[in-house]
């Protein structure tokens, strides 16, 4: 006779397993929409908004610049020989021809003297032979070399003179003299650096700007620039521009002559300079934290009847944390400032905070 008791009990525990495992079931269906729909939320609620609003700018561009003297000149020999005086106080002004420094030329003074003697000795050797040219005593021919050797020996005299002349360095302008590199009793040559002069009367600024705000660039316009450790605005004005574009940089080299009290500059220091390119009553400024970089342009994301639409851009000034759009949106359109990475073309798009 077989047992039935176990076989009773067993019943109700299975199916009191299947309806469990049933219900979870349900539970889950029940629940993966929910999940859905908040992670749909999730993505939406972390987008916040900016609405474009036309706004008064000021359009300028911040360059490096640097200091130069108005001339500035290395100053060289034009003779070789063995410095025998200086007078280069170094820092020091100096006037223009005042003499700074002399070459050993003995040697051609004395050749001067020669020359000096000779000459002598020709006009008397001419003037007697004009004499007795005019009574027919010699030829034309014969007068005409004598003179012709007078003339000679005049031109070697010029020549000499030329050459000590270079013995001596003298100022070319007025200026400040640099550290001297040479001294006393030093043989030099052309090729040798002997010190650099410096006019600082007045100072000369020059500066890059980049290639787009090149045509905007003019002479007579003023710009405004500070130099390290000094926060007084200095002013100059452009002179002249470059006639080209600097290939590596695409930059704009321009050059201004500084103006007004130069108190606190000097030459050779680095400059940033502030050029107003002028005002814009409606410009449409945006976050730059909402620009898209691409391969080949720029995108913004704005909302279009609640849809996520990406759209091409222009850009122009930049500002602290904002960027002017000059094409590609208007104003009132809401642009995305967070949650870019999330949306795509044609997604819903809600924001929720809008500034």
């Amino acid at each position: 006779m077989i047992n039935m008791k176990p076989v009773t009990c067993f019943l109700p525990m299975l199916l009191l397993t299947l309806f469990s495992c049933e219900k979870n079931d349900v539970k889950k269906e029940n629940a993966a929409p929910q999940a859905q729909k908040t992670n749909g939320g999730f993505s939406m609620a972390a987008v916040e908004g900016f609405v474009a609003k036309p706004t008064a700018l000021t359009e300028s561009v911040t360059a490096s610049g640097a200091l130069l003297p108005m001339e500035e000149t290395e100053l060289h020999p034009e003779a070789s020989g063995r410095v025998v005086s200086l007078n280069l106080p170094e820092g020091r002004r100096v006037r223009k021809g005042e003499l700074l420094m002399k070459i050993f030329d003995e040697d051609l003074k004395t050749q001067l003297q020669k020359l000096e003697t000779q000459v002598k000795q020709a006009e008397i050797t001419e003037s007697r032979l004009n004499e007795l040219l005019k009574v027919k005593g010699i030829s034309q021919q014969e007068y005409d070399l004598a003179a012709l050797q007078v003339l000679t020996l005049k031109s070697e005299m010029d020549l000499v003179r030329i050459n000590i002349a270079k013995t001596n360095l003298r100022a070319p302008y007025d200026g400040i003299l640099g550290l001297r590199n040479i001294s006393i009793g030093a043989y030099v040559t052309p090729a040798t650096a002997i010190t650099t002069l410096r006019s600082v009367n007045s100072l000369k600024l020059d500066f890059s700007v980049p290639e787009k705000y090149s045509t905007l660039l003019r002479p007579g316009q003023t710009v405004q620039f500070s130099v390290e450790g000094n926060a007084k605005p200095y002013t100059a004005k452009v002179l002249a521009t470059d006639q080209s574009i600097t290939a590596d940089t695409r930059n704009l080299t321009a050059r201004a002559l500084v103006l007004g009290n130069q108190t606190g500059l000097l030459p050779g220091a680095f400059a940033e300079v502030t050029l107003s390119l002028g005002n814009k009553m409606s410009a449409l400024l945006v976050p730059s934290q909402a620009l898209i970089p691409q391969a080949r342009d720029k995108k913004l994301i704005i909302s279009r009847n609640g849809k996520a639409q990406f759209v091409t851009v222009k850009t122009g000034i930049r500002q602290a944390g904002m960027i002017e759009i000059t094409e590609g949106i208007q104003a009132g359109d809401t642009v995305a400032t967070t949650g870019m990475l999330f949306l795509r073309p044609d997604s819903p798009l809600q924001f929720s905070s809008i500034k």
